[in-house]
């Protein structure tokens, strides 16, 4: 009998239904690392969303068969020690790219319009005060006729540009930073970087994209501009955008990503005390990809995984 310990089931929030196979199902709500070691101990297949497993944990699960991911990224589990001991690693590729490009859109429209602004001046009772049917104390900005510039091309980045499409945008698919020659239907970073009204970051965290946006870029980039990142938080060089948004140098910056996640206290200068209430700084807490519709996908396909691992058919393979 297969036993499957998941390690934090608290990061999903829809119901995750059981493999057709025999197996003892282990939740744990979330894994501090002191925990882990026994906890897969004796785990044939272990489910880890942002857990870390790496080559000492590896060691102390002589059981462990596979890891299954219950997300795209890869980056918490050390894929070269697991194909060292045989331990096959899958993921869930491409089952929320609707929900991370509708919030993408849900940062923006939020900046450009001012939304935080306006409704917290009307819940201070400022309307109720007004001498007119209105007040446009805060210039709002339609997106129709700006210039969208989108970093990467997967299936995230290629759904914020139909999107954008949709709002009469102009879309600009960014060329990797550096390249040679600038691909078809596409245009080179840095024209994208100087020239797009809003940037929106759709890459994985790679020696190459590490801080693809830092205090140089953001000097770059238009006053008025916005900078979204729902990818990685180490995208972006966080202390070079908290200088730029106190200095007013960018427009805004909406972000569901950050360099450490759960940040911790004084962990990221964009938590700082001076900037938490900056109507011009949006932070969510890594949610984009978790529309209801996405986590049902997503649950779906990780058992799938587990089910044609055992089968024998192992699919999503990446490791």
């Amino acid at each position: 009998m297969e036993r499957i310990v998941v390690l934090d089931r608290d990061t999903l929030s829809v119901p995750v239904p059981r493999p057709r196979f025999a197996h003892e199902w282990v939740d744990h709500a979330h894994t501090a690392r002191e925990q882990l070691a026994a906890r897969v101990a004796e785990a044939s297949i272990v489910v880890s969303n942002k857990v870390r497993i790496d080559e000492a944990v590896l060691a102390g699960a002589p059981a462990l068969r596979l890891i299954a991911i219950p997300a795209t990224g890869t980056n918490n589990v050390d894929l070269e020690a697991c194909r060292r001991r045989g331990v096959t690693v899958c993921n869930v590729p491409s089952y929320g790219p609707q929900s991370v490009a509708e919030h993408v859109f849900a940062l923006v429209l939020a900046l450009r319009r001012k939304l935080l602004q306006y409704v917290a001046e009307v819940r201070a009772g400022r309307w109720e005060r007004a001498p007119n049917f209105c007040f446009v104390d805060h210039p709002i900005a339609d997106l129709a006729g700006s210039r969208l510039g989108v970093a990467g091309s997967g299936a995230i980045g290629s759904a914020v540009a139909r999107i954008g499409a949709g709002f009469g945008m102009q879309v600009l698919q960014a060329e990797r930073r550096g390249a040679a020659a600038v691909r078809p239907g596409h245009v080179a970073f840095d024209e994208v970087l100087e020239t797009a009204d809003v940037l929106s970051l759709h890459l994985p965290l790679t020696p190459q994209t590490h801080h693809l946006i830092g205090a140089a870029e953001l000097a770059r980039m238009k006053p008025g501009a916005l900078l979204i990142n729902t990818a990685r938080g180490p995208l972006v060089d966080e202390s070079a955008l908290a200088a730029a948004l106190r200095e007013g140098r960018i427009g805004g910056a909406g972000l569901d990503v950050l360099a450490e996640e759960p940040p911790r206290p004084g962990s990221s200068p964009l938590l700082a005390d001076d900037l938490r209430d900056n109507p011009r700084l949006l932070v969510t807490p890594h949610v984009a990809w978790a529309s209801r519709e996405a986590q049902t996908k997503l649950v779906t396909e990780l058992i799938a995984n587990l089910e044609a691992f055992i089968a024998g058919r192992p699919r999503n393979v990446v490791s």
